[in-house]
């Protein structure tokens, strides 16, 4: 009597396991109106409003949640929408500049190549017309925002990466960059007392 009453009980969730073919019935649905919930998809009209439109324009002020941009100098690098910061505000680490020279070799290179030095492969191979070398007098005087704005909204024939570039890593990259002008016009001083004797 034991053994029948196992599979007995052991009988319906063997069933429940059966895949069996595909059925060209609907679905059963225990509880419909939560399968079929009224909704408005986007673009689709919506006759509550006068103008007929269900995708209303947000109210003055609305920003996205995680789109505050408090701080504009971090997001644009810019003092009062006009002038470069000279100096940016994110702390210059290893890390920082470990992270910069990925996502500058990864974005920046094939044009400015890996030195700065404006003769990256797009520009060997004729594709595009070279860049100011980063060594320029020039660009060693801009601020870093200069480097920073530039990458976020782009100049000339560069175009914008601030589409696929983070803003952090965009800070990243500017204290790359200055890395890589220092590395050109480095001098005795800047290497440790310690390290003097081992470097040639």
């Amino acid at each position: 009597m034991k053994r029948l009453l196992v599979i007995l009980s052991i009988l319906p969730a063997l069933i429940g396991c059966y895949q069996g073919q595909p059925s060209p019935d609907p679905p059963v649905h225990l509880n419909p109106s939560m399968f079929n919930q009224q909704k408005l998809n986007p673009q689709s009209p919506d006759p509550l409003f006068a103008d007929g439109a269900g995708m209303r324009t947000p109210p003055s002020g609305t920003v996205a949640r995680g789109f505050l941009r408090e701080d504009s100098i971090y997001y644009t690098g810019l003092v009062h929408d006009t002038t470069p910061v000279e100096m940016s505000p994110v702390p210059t680490t290893l890390a920082v500049l470990k992270r910069g020279q990925e996502r500058f070799n990864i974005y920046c290179s094939p044009c400015h190549s890996r030195i700065g030095d404006g003769k990256g492969m797009i520009v060997q191979r004729g594709l595009n017309p070279p860049p100011p070398s980063f060594h320029d007098d020039r660009l060693l005087r801009v601020g870093d925002g200069h480097f920073f704005h530039v990458m976020t909204e782009g100049i000339r024939t560069m175009p914008p990466y601030k589409y696929q570039v983070r803003v952090d890593d965009r800070w990243a990259i500017v204290a790359y960059i200055r890395a890589l002008q220092r590395s050109e016009r480095a001098t005795e001083k800047d290497v440790p007392i310690e390290l003097r004797g081992t470097v040639k």
